[in-house]
């Protein structure tokens, strides 16, 4: 009996210990849209009482899994060669740290393809088990383009939804096939914009003539329901500023959506313990936002469970 109780406390005390452990060490192999997460993840897990997060990037923008792996492919022939900020190769930042968990993606413009994963993914994969076996390599889907990207006038006519349901099936697919956890940051958008209460709605397409007469920091009107960045002022090299129209990268309620979904996916709490909320964001918007990615963990069916 004594022996029983003895080792019905041990399991008590390791899933305890199991519970209790928060602090996780997070590596992204991606390009912007897994930057986008670095300015609010930090300040959700921060804010929640004992949960600890270093993280870190081998991110290079508008960077496809082809192109990641022909960086190794190069670092490895050549050892002077950094791609990652020209200060590391993807092997140095595989083995800085032990790594719990290493996401991936594919590059928006081919996130539609499945034709495009293969075989990169599966070189990078077996690459990252070589270099850092410790860790749980998980998938960020990434999310559609604005409805006004011209991108649904040329080649996905069915637009944004069109570009969501090929992305979604090829990201899953992809989960399936190496059994891999996924965090569904597209489906959490897709539900945002199907559900909050003041839609997009495309505005005026300005001429290069008529952005012209725009002086900083004066901005075209928008439409509000947006989760994507939109007209911002961009420097020049030579240090003059132009108007440039974003129609992929999240702005700060999309940021925010994609930080939650993840502090949410990757520390196995649901986004109700989020207390975080950003400098000028309304409240009732954030706990909307905290609401999609949830609506969104739930709704998505993992191909699988934690490794």
């Amino acid at each position: 009996m004594k022996k029983i109780i003895v080792l019905c406390l041990v399991v008590l005390c390791l899933c305890a210990c199991d519970l209790s452990a928060r602090s996780l060490k997070v590596l992204t192999i991606g390009n912007s849209f897994a930057d986008s997460v670095f300015g609010y993840l930090p300040p959700i897990a921060a804010a929640v009482p004992d949960c600890e997060l270093l993280l870190d990037r081998a991110n290079i923008g508008g960077c496809s899994l082809e192109r990641h792996w022909r960086e190794v492919e190069k670092a490895e022939a050549d050892p002077s060669y950094k791609p990652y900020g020209g200060k590391y190769t993807l092997k140095d930042k595989l083995t800085s740290q032990a790594w719990d968990i290493i996401t991936m993606q594919q590059v928006s413009h081919q996130s539609y393809k499945p034709e495009s994963y293969e075989p990169w993914f599966k070189n990078l994969y077996d690459y990252v088990r070589r270099h850092a076996p410790q860790a749980e390599i998980v998938i960020q889907m990434t999310w559609a383009y604005r409805s006004d990207h011209p991108l649904f006038t040329k080649t996905l006519l069915g637009g944004q939804e069109e570009m969501f349901s090929k992305l979604f099936a090829a990201y899953n697919q992809l989960a399936t096939n190496y059994q891999l956890r996924v965090i569904p940051t597209g489906l959490a958008v897709q539900l945002a914009r199907r559900n909050q209460a003041v839609k997009f709605v495309p505005g005026k397409t300005y001429s290069k003539e008529e952005l012209a007469q725009f002086v900083r920091p004066q901005l075209p009107e928008s439409s509000a329901g947006s989760l994507i960045t939109g007209y911002f002022w961009r420097k020049n090299k030579d240090g003059s500023y132009f108007l440039h129209n974003d129609l992929i990268h999240l702005n700060q309620r999309g940021k925010y959506l994609q930080a939650c979904i993840w502090f949410a996916e990757l520390y196995g709490q649901k986004t109700d313990v989020i207390s975080f909320v950003p400098e000028k964001m309304d409240p009732a918007d954030a706990a909307f936002l905290r609401q999609m990615a949830q609506n969104a963990l739930d709704e998505y069916q993992q191909p699988a469970k934690k490794q």
